[in-house]
């Protein structure tokens, strides 16, 4: 089991602000998580799609698609930030 935490306008489109998930087979890293939520459709395949900018984290550390998670892992998707 992941947990995974959604903010900004991930938590707002999706609906919640976490989840706890086991993962599927074959998910080893962010970008097969990714596809995996992103295949559950609707607002999931528009707001997880690869051309959305969606920041990641595993275990409070800025993660790339290619970020290998485990059991246990805790992994937070959320929007770039900008500021000034």
């Amino acid at each position: 089991m992941v947990t995974i935490i959604y903010f900004a306008r991930l938590r707002e489109a999706l609906g919640m602000s976490s989840e706890r998930l086991a993962l599927p087979q074959g998910v080893r890293d962010l970008d097969s998580l990714r596809a995996v939520l992103t295949a559950r459709g609707g607002a999931w395949a528009s707001e997880l799609a690869g051309s959305k900018p969606v920041r990641a984290a595993v275990n409070q550390d800025m993660a790339q698609g290619d970020t290998r998670i485990v059991d246990g892992d805790e992994i937070a998707f959320f929007p770039p930030v900008t500021g000034g």
